[in-house]
């Protein structure tokens, strides 16, 4: 299946590198350019995208305030959004994770980081920046919100339906781990951890692996890790 990809930055110069980038590749093309968050929320819409690569800084309806709109819509519960940002580890980021996004990456990152990206988006997967550690990310995401006490008591309540397993998995999850890693570290099959990880997104109302991570850090489950 062909990745249908919508392009949100309020630079015409960059969107178009990116489409040259993106069109070049047999299993992905760009559906529609948007230069601000509101026109980037219609086109995911109309032009039916998988994933939108979203500009924080644009006029307008920025696109934190974008990334918001299309989490909250059902009728646009597929479409994954990559961050694109000048500022790898910053408050907007941490923000656009909590609204939804499915993770971020650099602009200054090279081409193949990008398309991989985009990949891994619409796989349902979680992306963050591989020039941001896990420890950073961490001590974001748990800002604001008791970063030194036991975290949101309303989203630790909800853990309670996990199990014991999925707890396991989601520590893995948010550690970053791959399904395959986390199989290997908990001596389980690859296929096992998948239905974990889905069972838990279903219980916690999560859209994808970045919200797990997210949920993991604001319940407390995991503590940020200050290296």
């Amino acid at each position: 299946m062909t990745i249908r990809v919508l392009l949100a930055d309020d630079q015409a110069l960059l969107r178009s590198a990116f489409r040259v980038l993106v069109d070049s590749e047999p299993d992905m093309e760009v559906v529609g350019e948007a230069s601000d968050g509101a026109e980037a929320v219609r086109l995911a819409k109309e032009e039916r995208a998988d994933v939108v690569l979203m500009d924080i800084r644009m006029p307008g309806t920025d696109g934190l305030a974008a990334t918001r709109m299309i989490s909250a819509d059902p009728a646009l519960a597929h479409v994954r959004v990559v961050i694109l940002t000048t500022f790898e580890v910053d408050d907007y980021v941490v923000q656009s994770l909590r609204a939804g996004a499915s993770g971020f990456l650099g602009k200054g990152s090279e081409p193949d980081e990008l398309l991989s990206a985009i990949r891994v988006a619409a796989g349902g997967e979680a992306l963050l920046s591989p020039a941001a550690t896990k420890g950073l990310i961490a001590r974001f995401l748990a800002q604001g919100d008791g970063a030194d006490g036991d975290g949101d008591p309303a989203r630790a309540e909800r853990l309670d339906a996990l199990t014991v397993r999925e707890r396991e998995v989601l520590v893995q999850v948010a550690g970053g781990h791959s399904n395959d890693e986390i199989a290997e570290r908990l001596e389980v099959s690859p296929l096992t951890v998948k239905t974990h990880v889905n069972r838990a997104m279903s219980k916690l109302g999560a859209r994808d692996r970045a919200q797990l991570v997210v949920i993991a850090y604001e319940s407390g489950l995991v503590r940020p890790r200050v290296e």
